[in-house]
């Protein structure tokens, strides 16, 4: 299993900010397909995903207990 974590928007969308899943063997990028078709996030294209606190690129592939989290982009001045 793997905890994936949720911020801003992703968090309201999904109703928590942790969630449990299984993710253990795909790339980011079926995570975020995954993602993409079971909730009703829209598209994270544009969502940086880190596991166990580092960036990561869409070819990565998560490992069973990696924490994953969505981070949407920021604004601010």
């Amino acid at each position: 299993m793997n905890k994936l974590l949720l911020f801003a928007h992703l968090k309201d969308e999904a109703g928590s900010a942790e969630l449990a899943i299984n993710a253990a063997g795909k790339s980011v990028q079926q995570l975020r397909v995954d993602l993409e078709a079971e909730y009703s996030f829209g598209s994270l294209a544009g969502i940086m995903i880190a596991i166990n606190e580092e960036f990561v690129t869409d070819d990565v592939i998560i490992e069973a207990g990696d924490e994953i989290a969505l981070i949407p982009p920021v604004s601010g001045g």
